[in-house]
């Protein structure tokens, strides 16, 4: 373990700037499994007229810009690539994406370095602003990473984060099989880290195959509440929160639970389907919308 350089603590970094048009905004909502019959979720697949493109956005979008590679690359507090692992994150939504074109600036802020003990690995904790060209806040996206190979380094104790759970059966319950090729195309949206392609990396890390992006399977999970919830309305969403408890592997059956719990809000969990005793992907999620 290299030493962490707790210095950069508080600093922010970029401009990290996209540049998007409605290709790219397709090309994420296919990495998050819309379209898999051909004719679910073509809200955020069909342009109509690619001279005057009309989507709807998936805006699970917003959350995929702390997490890229530019920006795990450039943030390098002497942590161990090989263990990065994405923890958790909530994002809130000012402003839904509307234009079908746009160059989109993110600053992130390093906002703390936290020590789980040995073996138990690092937290770090990101927050970062996205505004379009015009200079409109559309999000803000706290962000998470569990760096598995990194702790025991003499830090503080990471913060409690509770969410309190219903006790009773899902109101709703959404089931998908993840496709084995989800994570090859979600990557091309920017995340190109080796554990989501390479078989030889993934066995080295101890997983039988490459493991899908956790932005990608918190992708399924909304689009799974959109429907249920608002059907064709995804700009309604406020915030979206949830920690990230176990990897998806492309074939698994997964399984979103939904709790309504107020007027506006929601819990969720994402599971393994036909397995009630397989730990969570997601848990401890809260959605809320207008």
């Amino acid at each position: 373990m290299g030493r962490i350089k707790t210095e950069m603590v508080g600093q922010t970094f970029g401009p990290f700037k996209r540049d998007y048009t409605f290709r790219d905004l397709e090309l994420f909502a296919l990495g998050c499994g819309a379209g898999l019959d051909g004719r679910e979720d073509l809200i955020y697949l069909n342009e109509h007229d690619e001279r005057d493109p009309q989507l709807k956005v998936l805006p699970m979008y917003g959350a995929m810009l702390i997490v890229d590679s530019a920006v795990t690359r450039t943030i390098d507090y002497g942590y161990n690539y090989a263990g990065s692992l994405h923890w958790g994150f909530d994002i809130k939504f000012h402003q839904p994406i509307t234009k079908m074109a746009d160059q989109l600036e993110t600053m992130v802020r390093l906002e703390g370095l936290f020590d789980r003990g040995e073996g138990r690995g690092l937290l770090a904790q990101h927050i970062g602003d996205t505004r379009g060209a015009d200079g409109e806040l559309l999000f803000t996206t706290e962000s998470w990473d569990c760096l598995i190979y990194d702790g025991g380094w003499g830090g503080p104790k990471p913060p409690k984060d509770i969410v309190d759970m219903p006790e009773r059966e899902p109101d709703a319950r959404v089931e998908e099989t993840i496709p084995f090729n989800q994570a090859l195309i979600y990557r091309l949206s920017g995340d190109y880290h080796p554990q989501h392609i390479d078989w030889d990396y993934a066995a080295r890390n101890n997983e039988p195959r490459p493991i899908l992006h956790a932005i990608s399977y918190a992708g399924v999970v909304m689009r799974h509440f959109i429907k249920t919830f608002i059907p064709d309305e995804p700009e309604r969403l406020t915030r979206f929160k949830t920690r990230i408890t176990a990897p998806v592997h492309p074939g698994d059956k997964l399984a979103t639970e939904l709790w309504q719990v107020g007027p506006a809000e929601a819990r969720f969990r994402l599971v393994q389907a036909g397995d009630p005793a397989a730990k969570p992907h997601l848990n401890w999620g809260v959605i809320e919308w207008k």
